[in-house]
């Protein structure tokens, strides 16, 4: 049977939901020539753009396929596939007639991150791209955000519930601001400057403002971070015996992972909240305690600190590759290690540290 004889009520779904804000225009709609199951490239079987003037000109991108559009084929019969589409907002000049290229492989990248991992994108989430997120542009945009698309509510589909996600682009201060706090109140501030929380490729950070901060800073303040733990590539930790003398513990880590830990383990810790650093190996887990000790349990290392070594870490450590021992917490070193960004073809595009 051929796809076009296929009967698409997942598809007609998502259309029937967009109807009432385009009545009328035809959208510019990009299709795979060759489906994903049967070898294609890529994962979403297409996606299309609306072109909008208001409240500022932008292209709106909706894609088909995280959801099932033909025939229903998993077992859970409340959601529709991976239970989600994918929308993204791009600012844009109100005489452009074609969106940029780049978008349409953006989505179709994250679509491949889902499908070959099988991790889900949800309400809330966020993600760093290693890079802008406009490939060879100069833009600050480097990482993104999840959130439910403001002008598209969920949608019952005959193959099941089916949420409309919408990407956002931001900067990595705001990535860390997100963090620090927690990703939908973020989003309510950025809200004010960022009109149906469009993705504006030559805008600076909005940590710039003022009142951006005061906000952010009084949130994170009183409520402490959201952010229990983050995935990291470098890390590794060993117990090292020396002779008349207790052991020394020395945690390696990469240089983009110390604004991380600096950043968020004063809105964690002190608020009775772990966090956790977890790379592919092992496991490194921060919290207070009463006095400074580590323990091991497998391949988790478990650090419990005073308030004058979280104060200490502030002071000395480094996103600059070096050995940093700690005087308030001794046994303990730390080995920052530089970080080599690499783009999607392996190039090493950026060293930190």
């Amino acid at each position: 049977m051929e796809l076009d004889d296929l009967q698409s009520p997942g598809w007609e779904a998502i259309d029937k939901a967009l109807a009432p804000r385009y009545a009328g225009q035809e959208p510019k709609h990009y299709g795979t020539l060759i489906s994903y199951e049967l070898g294609g490239p890529d994962p979403i079987r297409g996606i299309s753009a609306y072109k909008r003037l208001d409240p500022v000109p932008h292209w709106h991108f909706i894609t088909y396929g995280f959801s099932e559009l033909y025939e229903k084929q998993s077992e859970n019969k409340d959601v529709s596939g991976w239970g989600f589409e994918l929308t993204m907002r791009l600012k844009t000049d109100a005489a452009a007639e074609e969106p940029p290229g780049w978008t349409l492989s953006f989505l179709q990248n994250l679509a491949r991150y889902v499908f070959n991992t099988g991790n889900v994108f949800a309400n809330g989430d966020y993600l760093n791209s290693n890079g802008p997120i406009a490939s060879e542009s100069e833009t600050l945009i480097r990482s993104v955000v999840f959130t439910h698309d403001p002008e598209l509510p969920p949608i019952e589909t005959p193959n099941g519930h089916v949420e409309f996600l919408q990407v956002v682009g931001i900067t990595e201060d705001e990535e860390l601001a997100v963090k620090q706090w927690k990703t939908l109140k973020v989003l309510e501030v950025f809200k004010e400057h960022l009109p149906l929380l469009l993705t504006d490729l030559e805008r600076g950070s909005l940590l710039e403002k003022k009142d951006v901060q005061e906000k952010l800073a009084a949130g994170a303040a009183a409520e402490g971070s959201n952010t229990g733990y983050v995935f990291v590539d470098q890390l590794a930790w060993r117990e090292n015996k020396r002779l008349l003398r207790k052991p020394e513990m020395q945690i390696s880590l990469g240089a983009r992972q110390v604004k991380e830990i600096l950043g968020l383990l004063p809105y964690r810790l002190p608020f009775g909240k772990e966090f956790s650093l977890i790379g592919g190996e092992c496991k490194v887990v921060f919290a207070s305690g009463a006095n400074n000790k580590y323990s091991i349990d497998g391949n988790t290392l478990r650090l419990e600190i005073q308030t004058n070594v979280l104060d200490e870490l502030q002071s000395v450590l480094k996103q600059r590759e070096g050995i940093y021992g700690l005087r308030a917490f001794n046994g303990i070193v730390l080995h920052v290690k530089k970080t080599h960004i690499k783009d999607h073809s392996g190039t090493v595009v950026e060293t930190i540290g």
